[in-house]
């Protein structure tokens, strides 16, 4: 009984052997096998993509298909990249300065200061600086006007394009139907300050600020600014600074002498070259008047538009 227990095992560990005999085994696959494999994938895929067509605007090639451009902003006619952040606010386009400052001049070198929040741009012929929460930027001694003062956004400092442009010597095109902006290169940089402002109006416009409004902000300084130069482009009042503060009982500080013999403090200079270069504070835009009391001709004659620091403008 036992040899024939032992008979069976063994005729079963022999079947088991030939069946897997007819077994056939995968064979071990080499390194290089596998890359020739994979180099002969990519290269089939690589024509496929060349016999599909391409939707390309002509010269356009397949790469600058792939990059991340924004077509709603052209410098010279050629997309931005995504990360110049073109954003809206307000009405006001705004952009991430350094990335639109190298589309604009690739030569420009950007540091930053970290403990005054401060970048600087410099060219062979701008040097421009933007300091974070300021109501400008300055570009080669030119103080040029943000509202909505500097912004860091995503850790980015950002600024309207409009004075981006103004400070590279450029210019824009804004189209409504299609929303684009298109900026075309100019001189690489704004005229310097020196050329800019004229030294008189500087002058007696800094000194003025300073006489009536030192002590106020400095929208409050701006303001003061407006409505003087909106007297001078206005048809009842003479048409310069210092008329506008010669003209009988309206600038005593100016007849007394205060106004020529006093020196301004720097923010009044400021608030002088940012009015000069066009800076306006849109509360009072119309404003003619302004006071510091209540009882003035302006409070009982005109109509109050805004209230900035110590002053009420008047239209």
């Amino acid at each position: 009984m036992t040899r024939k227990l032992f008979s069976l095992l063994m005729s079963s560990v022999a079947l088991v052997l030939l069946m897997g005999a007819g077994v056939e085994q995968e064979p071990a696959v080499s390194t290089d096998e596998t890359e020739a494999a994979q180099t002969a994938a990519v290269s089939a895929r690589a024509a496929q993509v060349q016999a599909e067509p391409v939707s390309a605007a002509a010269g356009e090639s397949v790469l600058t298909l792939v990059e991340e451009l924004d077509r709603t902003l052209t410098v010279d006619g050629q997309p931005v990249p995504m990360d110049v952040a073109k954003t809206q606010s307000g009405g006001t386009t705004y952009v991430a300065l350094v990335p639109m400052a190298q589309c604009l001049d690739p030569t420009v070198n950007v540091t930053w200061d970290a403990g005054s929040k401060t970048v600087t741009v410099t060219s062979s012929k701008l040097n421009l600086t933007a300091t974070a929460g300021q109501l400008y930027l300055t570009a080669n001694g030119r103080y040029l006007y943000i509202p909505e003062t500097v912004r860091v956004v995503n850790g980015r400092m950002t600024v309207p394009l409009s004075v981006l442009t103004e400070a590279f010597g450029a210019s824009l095109i804004w189209d409504g139907t299609t929303g684009t902006v298109a900026v075309t290169r100019g001189s690489g940089a704004a005229v310097s300050g020196d050329q800019y402002y004229n030294a008189d109006d500087l002058f007696w416009l800094s000194r003025v600020i300073y006489a009536e409004s030192g002590n106020q902000p400095l929208e409050g300084m701006m303001a003061v600014g407006n409505v003087i130069l909106n007297r001078v482009a206005h048809p009842s009042f003479p048409n310069t600074i210092e008329g506008v503060l010669a003209q009988k009982n309206q600038f005593t500080t100016y007849r007394s002498g205060r106004i020529a013999n006093c020196t301004p403090n720097a923010n009044s200079v400021i608030a002088a070259k940012l009015v000069l270069d066009g800076g306006v504070v849109e509360e009072t835009k119309n404003a003619l008047y302004f006071d510091s009391t209540p009882n003035s001709w302006a409070a009982r004659n005109r109509a109050c538009i805004a209230v900035i620091g110590g002053h009420r403008f008047y239209a």
